[in-house]
């Protein structure tokens, strides 16, 4: 019955320290590896790579690759993704609120 539970299908989905956070800050549009990194503070190239992977996998970010030297990355949200709004809206309130 659990594996059914759309609140553990949703956590899944965002589980992890920083993918609630990437995803949120997406909200405001489309960014460069360095902008997401610059702004979630400690995070280590790595660890932010293996999110934005995941988060690519799982439908919720879109990566764009532009044939130019150096390489430019950006990423957005997906219409899945922004799906996700509300939720992380509510996060940031309840947040400030406690």
């Amino acid at each position: 019955m659990i594996d059914n539970c759309p609140v553990k299908k949703t956590v899944n989905l965002i589980s992890g320290k920083w993918k609630p956070i990437i995803l949120f800050r997406l909200l405001s549009g489309k960014m460069r590896f360095g902008e997401l990194k610059k702004g979630l503070g400690n995070i280590t190239n790595k660890s932010l790579t293996d999110q934005l992977r995941q988060l690519e996998n799982d439908g919720l970010i879109s990566r764009k690759v532009y044939p130019v030297v150096p390489p430019k990355v950006e990423y957005q949200l997906t219409d899945k993704g922004r799906s996700m709004e509300s939720i992380l809206q509510s996060m940031s309130i309840w947040g400030d609120q406690y």
